[in-house]
């Protein structure tokens, strides 16, 4: 496992983050610039890059290899949604944090960073693989997400969460890739370059938000720690634990538990804008899990890969 390629990747979203952050004291980015760039990756650019990384793909997946990666994303979501039913009583805090911390422990940034990262470690051929992985994150976090991190359901319709263009686009990707359907090459190739813009808006989003971050205050949080601790160390260990007995192929093992040890999906801070959670919980938790994966991924993927 390449050490340095893993800090490499790190490294490019740290410093997308960074430029977010000096955009914001700068004058450029920060309050209803913020919001609507929120609205812009959250209802265009978003589904683009979901619809486009399938479109675009060289080989989907057959089927047996599809049912393997969805049955390790199966065991994924249960370890997390577990967790998240009984940690945030133990970190404790504020009922807006505690329902920060249950997003954290539910959802993992498995394609802003994950993707990369997962290319680094296991070359090319594991790409098809994290993008599979994100159909069901992006159909999970953006129709439950604001759910979790509200706390409830009563200022929610129903149908209006699922029908958001994260989660159908998300869908349609998963109907394309069970039955193998592409749209003509040029759409695939637009798609993609709209998409393209995602995650380099995104990172400088959260880096507007910690404007707001003391980080003397980050860095001196336990639950903070602990909730990084468990996030980034404990989870890639549990699902490593709960696949053995699976027998699944050594790739989607792999990828799968490379994606559990990234950090705190950043789409979170986006939703806490969008619906009214606790920003600056959700902020400060993606920055420390961000910085502390350059150094546990590596040692995740040295310890855990097969």
């Amino acid at each position: 496992m390449d050490f340095f390629a893993s800090l490499s990747n790190m490294s490019v979203v740290l410093a997308g983050i960074a430029a977010g952050y000096l955009a914001n004291k700068l004058g450029i980015l920060g309050g209803e610039m913020d919001r609507k760039l929120t609205k812009l990756i959250l209802t265009i650019t978003m589904p683009a890059m979901t619809l486009g990384a399938v479109a675009t793909s060289e080989e989907l997946p057959d089927l047996a290899t599809l049912a393997g990666i969805l049955e390790a994303a199966a065991a994924f979501y249960i370890i997390g949604f577990a967790l998240a039913a009984l940690l945030p009583r133990l970190l404790g805090g504020t009922a807006e944090q505690k329902s920060v911390w249950r997003f954290a422990l539910c959802f993992s940034n498995v394609g802003f960073i994950g993707i990369p990262v997962c290319t680094a470690f296991l070359g090319e051929g594991a790409m098809l693989y994290a993008v599979i992985l994100t159909l069901p994150f992006n159909l999970i976090s953006y129709s439950m997400g604001p759910v979790i991190l509200t706390g409830g359901m009563k200022n929610f319709d129903a149908r209006k969460m699922f029908l958001t263009p994260t989660v159908v686009s998300s869908f349609l990707a998963l109907v394309m890739t069970l039955l193998r359907l592409r749209p003509p090459r040029v759409v695939g190739e637009c798609l993609e370059f709209v998409g393209d813009m995602t995650v380099p808006m995104s990172l400088l989003i959260i880096g507007s938000l910690l404007t707001a971050t003391s980080f003397r205050q980050v860095l001196s949080s336990p639950r903070l720690w602990s909730l990084a601790a468990v996030r980034l160390v404990a989870m890639p260990m549990l699902l490593g634990l709960a696949l053995r007995p699976l027998h699944l192929e050594a790739m989607a093992v792999n990828v799968t538990v490379l994606q559990m040890a990234m950090p705190v999906a950043a789409n979170g801070s986006m939703l806490a804008m969008e619906y009214g959670g606790d920003v600056e919980s959700m902020a400060q938790a993606t920055f420390l899990t961000t910085v502390c994966a350059m150094v546990t991924v590596p040692l995740i993927a040295t310890v855990l890969l097969v």
